[in-house]
């Protein structure tokens, strides 16, 4: 199986707002889920865990020297607070609190004013988190998983919904989720060009953070190997519940599918 490691330092403590990196309900979310088979047990999602999402790192960060001097901002986030209605739904959406959607949204408000974020925001989180590698590619394949109705920005809705599938979703949603990475076309099946060129993405991203160090053949192998294995009918294509039913048997393909834990 892929086995990446990724060497990231953490943020500041005096700018980690502590209230978003437990579980919504004070307890960790992974507890008691597992297969059937009873072979394979949801990892439960720690501090620590959280804390590698570059995405919530980059939105943590931006509330600390910013804060002070963004009238705007803190403006429109007291108008969000009396606006119940739209925190309600975005809680009903997601397992975020109310106050860890106001913190996400004094970050997003702080790095896109305009409430919109685009493509070239997320190269450059991107780069900034992995200096040694191009994170180009891969940041566009990101954005596009986020970019539901592809019309080249995401709202905040958009982007904190997706965080709660990717942070605290269940298995099978956060398998949804990761198909629709690899569905680069989005016409709903997964090819052997597209696993492919996910999967090059992430090790050029990488850069020399991976290890242990890997030949250039490696993610063809990786992929011919996963793929035969989730094409069950033999028909070039790998389909949702195929892609799915997969996962959840085998032990390997679920332990890769968690990389992207780290490179999220």
């Amino acid at each position: 199986s892929l086995s990446l490691s990724v060497s990231l330092s953490q943020e500041d403590g005096k700018v980690v707002d502590g209230s978003l990196l437990g579980d919504a309900n004070g307890v960790e979310p992974g507890t008691g889920r597992q297969k059937e088979s009873g072979k394979w047990q949801r990892p439960r999602f720690t501090r620590k865990a959280l804390m590698r999402c570059c995405l919530v790192k980059w939105i943590i960060a931006s509330t600390g020297p910013k804060e002070q001097d963004s009238s705007d901002s803190d403006l429109e986030l007291s108008t969000v607070r009396h606006q119940p209605e739209g925190l309600e739904q975005l809680q009903a959406q997601t397992k975020f609190t109310k106050k860890e959607l106001q913190s996400l949204y004094r970050g997003f408000k702080n790095e896109c004013p305009s409430g919109l974020v685009d493509e070239e925001t997320f190269k450059t989180i991107y780069s900034q988190f992995f200096p040694q590698g191009d994170a180009t590619t891969y940041a566009h394949f990101l954005f596009n998983a986020f970019d539901l109705d592809r019309n080249g920005s995401i709202r905040f809705e958009d982007f904190v919904i997706g965080l709660s599938v990717l942070l605290r979703g269940s298995v099978t949603e956060k398998l949804n989720w990761a198909f629709n990475l690899y569905d680069i076309n989005k016409d709903g099946y997964i090819t052997k060009e597209e696993m492919l060129l996910i999967m090059k993405s992430i090790y050029d991203m990488m850069g020399r953070y991976t290890y242990p160090s890997v030949r250039d053949e490696a993610p063809s192998e990786h992929v011919e190997k996963f793929f035969q294995k989730m094409d069950r009918n033999r028909d070039g294509v790998v389909t949702i519940e195929e892609f799915i039913e997969t996962c959840q048997k085998d032990e390997n393909i679920m332990n890769s599918m968690q990389l992207f834990e780290n490179v999220i």
